[in-house]
């Protein structure tokens, strides 16, 4: 039971087995192995749940607002020209692997003033139905397992071209349905956390035509939040996916009527590098000292708190700068809109072999029409067979200009370049 749950977590971010190549059989990374993927409890807080950033290679930090902003970068909402929005994504995750595994998500904002925001969003995951056994294969039931993490956010402007937002989340993951392991009962898991975030957007006139441009840059902080248990009778607790995303954006409207967006954004886990213990050369199994604690031979002990945990990611691979650099995701997009109402979107995301190896093409489109709109991505793998392949993601947005009906009608003959 628990091989199943820990494999679909990190199907769940696109990792591969090979993690399992990397460790002994007591679950320790051993010396003279390049793969060392970093895991984390909760990875599905990591998903980009909406259509548009699935179609730019999972880019959202520096994009313009959206209704989808709370995931990415929530201090964007400000810069909404829209009073009010809504959003629902829906994603069949992992077809590749098994049909029941869906991603849904809510997200809406409210602006209160000009500078002021406030944001909510609900993220549900559920991992289908799964058929619990013992440790003999015998039949302990069948259970849906779920999760799902609930948030508040508040956006301000500190100057025109400058906004911060901060984002407190609670956090609920219900693997086991309450199942005994090992003889130990389970119970869900709880965490709270926080995002702390900034966006900067400056427009400019480009060259002699005196093109309209932006440039948009940002960086969030995720999942700042306690360590999260799913037995109370155990000292085991996992980090949550501590996140670092940094982008910047450029758009350049060429007439009234085309405008064209590029970026590129780079993230990084702020948990702990899983260290390289030291081997015994006669016996081939890890060296314990006198406390009974492995030997650590490269890297430091992953076993703190989260505060330092946060800080020693920076400098804790066993590989060194070389290592570190190989934890860093890079994703470059561009979106493509005619009129504001036509889109046309594609990316690319790349993850390190020895980190996960995500690596996937990414192409959308969307419609946008007064109030309404609507987006599709799909999902390319550089590699075959890989449970990510062939991902869908479907989004349907409102924005209201105002909640009067006049306003709502000219918002769509403004679009449409009517007077």
């Amino acid at each position: 039971m628990k091989r199943i749950l820990c494999l679909m977590l990190l199907a769940a971010l696109g990792c591969t087995a090979a993690y399992s190549q990397n460790t002994n059989n007591s679950g320790y990374n051993t010396i003279g192995q390049d793969l060392n993927t970093i895991t984390t409890a909760v990875p599905f807080l990591q998903v980009a749940p909406d259509s548009r950033s699935g179609a730019m290679g999972d880019m959202g930090v520096a994009t313009s607002a959206d209704a989808n902003s709370q995931h990415h970068n929530p201090s964007k909402y400000v810069f909404n020209k829209n009073k009010f929005g809504i959003s629902i994504s829906y994603s069949p995750w992992l077809r590749k692997l098994v049909n029941d595994i869906n991603l849904l998500y809510l997200g809406t904002y409210w602006k209160i003033t000009d500078n002021d925001a406030l944001s909510f969003s609900l993220r549900y995951f559920s991992l289908g139905d799964i058929q619990f056994t013992d440790n003999y294969g015998a039949p302990m039931g069948t259970q849906k397992p779920n999760e799902f993490a609930i948030d508040l956010g508040y956006s301000r402007k500190l100057i025109d071209q400058l906004s911060i937002a901060i984002t407190p989340r609670f956090i609920y993951s219900n693997l086991t349905a309450g199942q005994y392991v090992e003889g130990q009962e389970t119970n869900a898991g709880l965490a709270g956390a926080a995002d702390v975030s900034m966006f900067y957007e400056q427009d400019f006139a480009l060259g002699k035509s005196n093109m309209n441009s932006t440039l948009r840059a940002g960086f969030n902080i995720s999942n700042i939040g306690n360590k999260i248990s799913y037995s109370s009778g155990t000292l085991r607790r996992d980090f949550l996916p501590t996140n670092l995303k940094l982008g910047v954006s450029y758009s350049v409207d060429f007439d009234e009527y085309n405008t064209l967006m590029a970026g590129i954004e780079v993230n990084k886990l702020l948990v702990p590098t899983p260290p390289e213990y030291k081997i015994n050369d006669s016996t081939g199994r890890i060296e314990y000292d006198a406390a009974n604690n492995p030997i650590i031979a490269r890297g430091k002990n992953p076993d703190v708190s989260v505060a330092q945990g946060i800080f020693q990611s920076f400098a804790d691979a066993p590989g060194g700068a070389a290592e570190e650099f190989r934890e860093v995701n890079w994703s470059v997009g561009l979106e493509y809109s005619y009129r504001k109402l036509l889109f046309v979107r594609a990316g690319y995301f790349f993850e390190h072999p020895t980190k996960g190896n995500r690596q996937f093409i990414t192409v959308g489109a969307g419609i946008h029409y007064s109030i309404f709109g609507l987006d599709v991505a799909y999902l390319f793998t550089v590699d075959q067979h890989h449970p990510l392949e062939n991902t869908l993601r479907f989004s349907l947005t409102f924005d209201f200009a105002s909640f009067k009906k006049d306003d709502i009608k000219n918002q769509g003959r403004d679009q449409m370049g009517r007077k």
